[in-house]
């Protein structure tokens, strides 16, 4: 039983694989969306004025506190009524994005309000303009204590990317789904989905343990 079992998993590999692929694709873009967006945001909410940040604070403390499963229902379900479509693919994007660039938001907030002031001070007495010295001074110290949990919300991003199977999207999850309709063995193919999303974190996860011991070196 368990081999005819393994056999249909077999031929199903190339749906697999593909499930796999729109699982890197989405969670690859949606990180680099994310982290663009979060490290703009972090920046404007450590650095920007009273206004800004607040109301940066409000948008992030809202998408940080509601379930993401929600998130993704109001972007491909309630954006629709208001005249935006958009297919599976672009709201998981968007959903992801969002999401990430919220939690990066108070990662790279954290870091630059953990170097010391004096820094900044310096370079302002060099004739840095205020941007400069984020660029030039801040941002690189902040570095250190940014890449260790950045790369650890990496990890949990492509974890998350399993709840868009929900609204359609064929992600490695999707397809687990698809592929337990034939196979009565639902912990088999599940295990083996989560086999797959293993094998795509465990090099985050190896990466972030090492800049944390390089950084507890330093």
């Amino acid at each position: 039983m368990i081999w005819h079992q393994l056999a249909t998993l077999t031929g199903s590999y190339s749906l697999a694989l593909r499930g796999l692929g729109m699982t890197v694709i989405l969670s690859a873009l949606s990180l680099i969306i994310g982290t663009m967006l979060g490290f703009a945001l972090g920046i404007a909410r450590a650095e920007g004025g009273r206004i800004l940040s607040s109301s940066i604070d409000v948008w992030v403390d809202l998408i940080r506190g509601t379930p993401f499963l929600v998130q993704v229902f109001i972007v491909f379900f309630i954006l629709p009524e208001v005249g935006i479509e958009l297919d599976a693919f672009s709201a998981g994007v968007i959903s992801l994005s969002n999401m990430a660039a919220c939690f990066i938001c108070e990662i790279v907030r954290a870091g630059v309000a953990a170097v010391p002031r004096s820094q900044a001070e310096a370079a302002a007495t060099l004739g840095l303009r205020r941007w400069q010295r984020m660029r030039l001074v801040v941002i690189p110290q902040a570095m250190r204590l940014i890449l260790p949990p950045l790369v650890g919300q990496y990890v949990l991003l492509i974890k998350d990317s399993s709840v868009v199977s929900v609204i359609g999207l064929t992600d490695l999850t999707r397809i687990g789904w698809l592929v337990v309709q034939r196979v009565p063995n639902g912990l088999l193919v599940f295990a083996l989905i989560g086999l797959g999303y293993f094998l795509v974190c465990y090099p985050l996860i190896l990466l972030a343990r090492r800049l944390e011991r390089r950084m507890r070196a330093q």
